[in-house]
């Protein structure tokens, strides 16, 4: 069975042209263009993953994902924006989105970035067929390192007392930095394990995470515990 995919997108042109090209790669596509209808199609029929342009008339693309987020809807969202400043993403991920792609943008890039966040929704890929995941062992409690505790079943992570309030990708990608602690792990790392695919070394996207990440975890006076190793990764570690 395909997958549901909800394009809001108030540009006809840009609408109709990802809406085929979606199609073609399989996907069921219910495609609206504003806010308004995003969210009334979205409360009719749940779809697997939303596409949201940024800046639409009347509800915003930010102010929809804000009110599905506030329902406690966790549907997978894929921002579209022309907005290129890091601000202006950071503004997209604290709205609770999970990804984001910049306009004009490839379709080939929409495609990877759909499949990785569906890959990590559901064992089942576009069409019906299985997704291949390398075998899990039972998963711990909890986790610790640099004072960060995690508990990876409950999905809650804690520096210190202080409980972290962390969307999907950035309790994986803190996931991914405490469980390999001390060890600096390279860009391309990070994005096969975090996201299923490496976007080259011209994407932002590793960078505005950690750095939102940076913003949860930081603490006045208390030590760093993401660090950048230039032209290679991060690590992280309590200095």
């Amino acid at each position: 069975m395909s997958q549901t995919v909800l394009l809001a997108e108030d540009d006809r042109a840009i609408r109709n042209a990802l809406e085929r090209a979606l199609t073609l790669e399989g996907y069921q596509v219910m495609a609206v263009a504003d806010g308004v209808e995003a969210l009334a199609q979205a409360h009719r029929n749940r779809p697997d993953v939303l596409v949201l342009d940024v800046m639409m008339p009347g509800i915003d693309g930010l102010q929809a994902c804000r009110v599905l987020r506030a329902e406690g809807d966790r549907t997978p969202i894929l921002m579209l924006t022309a907005l290129v400043e890091t601000a202006d993403r950071i503004a997209g991920l604290d709205a609770g989105a999970d990804d984001y792609v910049v306009k004009p943008f490839d379709v080939e890039e929409v495609f990877a970035r759909l499949r990785a966040l569906l890959r990590r929704t559901s064992p089942v890929g576009v069409g019906g067929a299985p997704v291949a995941e390398a075998p899990r062992p039972v998963p711990e409690r909890f986790i610790e390192a640099a004072g960060i505790r995690m508990d990876p079943q409950a999905r809650r992570a804690w520096r210190g007392a202080r409980e972290l309030e962390l969307t999907r990708t950035e309790f994986e990608l803190l996931e991914l930095l405490v469980r390999n602690a001390g060890i600096v792990l390279d860009h391309s790392t990070i994005y096969d394990r975090i996201w299923g695919y490496d976007f080259g070394p011209g994407s932002k996207n590793l960078a505005v995470y950690v750095g939102y990440l940076r913003r949860k975890l930081d603490e006045p006076d208390a030590p760093q515990l993401i660090h950048t190793v230039r032209g290679v990764g991060y690590v992280l570690r309590e200095d």
